[in-house]
């Protein structure tokens, strides 16, 4: 199920490989819905991974109705849904009546990807962020966050939790960022990482340095660095409507091979 379509389901893979399939490791469950007839022995049909987002993978309108039942059996406990657009738009058309009004819809969201060289020169300056830049770096991130989600990630702990995952993905290597006279110019990080795929997550320019050319050079740095480096097909997914957005990654190679959609609490 995940293999057939390695860049969907790239958040979810990352997951599993790394923690396998017990809840406490994985941070959730993983459910499935098998072919109807062929059970007990039946073969997978549908997957959604429940956590602190709910990322429906495969299924028809039967099995993401089965989904739903079963998320309406307990309290909502993600902040998000977020996946293939069609198994989400229709599994969130079963719960919004109980979960509802989304804070935002984000219907139209290309999947895209490159698998080789970035078609724009690499930002030669772009480089992973040290264990010890994350005070400088954190600042950026929060403005990314508050730009892209609409919510500060500070609120509810004084910004613990969201520091704290900063952290994790630099001492990991997957933050990258452009510094220049101690400022974050341009960053960018790996979310998630599967065997195969990276999905670049959080590409923010600094508000005084865009229309020059920083995000391009800067994400096809970080592209290179998952191909050529981390031999993985990079991708990433953006909203429909920011056209600006789209153009660059045309820009660097980046083609659509799918359409995600996101549902905001």
């Amino acid at each position: 199920m995940l293999t057939a379509d390695p860049v969907a389901s790239c958040m979810v893979a990352a997951r599993i490989e790394t923690a396998g399939l017990d809840p406490w490791r994985l941070g959730g469950e993983l459910w499935g819905c098998d072919i109807r007839g062929l059970r007990p022995a039946g073969r997978l049909e549908a997957l959604c991974f429940a956590g602190p987002n709910l990322i429906p993978l495969r299924g028809k309108r039967s099995a993401l109705r089965a989904f739903a039942d079963r998320a309406l059996r307990r309290r909502r406990m993600c902040s998000s849904m977020v996946g293939p657009a069609e198994q989400v738009m229709g599994l969130w058309a079963e719960l919004e009546a109980e979960w509802g009004p989304a804070r935002e819809v984000r219907a139209d969201q290309p999947l895209m990807s490159i698998s080789s060289a970035p078609l724009v020169p690499p930002d030669p300056l772009v480089r992973p962020v040290r264990p010890d830049e994350l005070d400088r770096y954190l600042p950026a991130a929060v403005r990314m966050f508050i730009e892209e989600v609409g919510i500060d990630p500070r609120l509810g702990d004084g910004g613990a939790g969201y520091r704290s995952r900063v952290a994790e993905l630099i001492a990991a290597g997957r933050a990258f960022a452009r510094f220049e006279g101690g400022d974050v110019v341009f960053k960018a990080e790996i979310g998630a990482m599967s065997s195969k795929v990276g999905q670049i997550q959080g590409v923010w320019v600094h508000p005084d340095r865009r229309g020059h050319g920083l995000g391009a050079s800067g994400t096809a740095a970080v592209a290179q660095r998952l191909v050529s480096g981390m031999g993985r097909t990079a991708s990433l997914y953006v909203n429909g409507y920011n056209a600006p957005a789209r153009a660059v990654y045309d820009r660097i190679g980046f083609a659509q091979v799918g359409q995600y959609a996101t549902v905001l609490f």
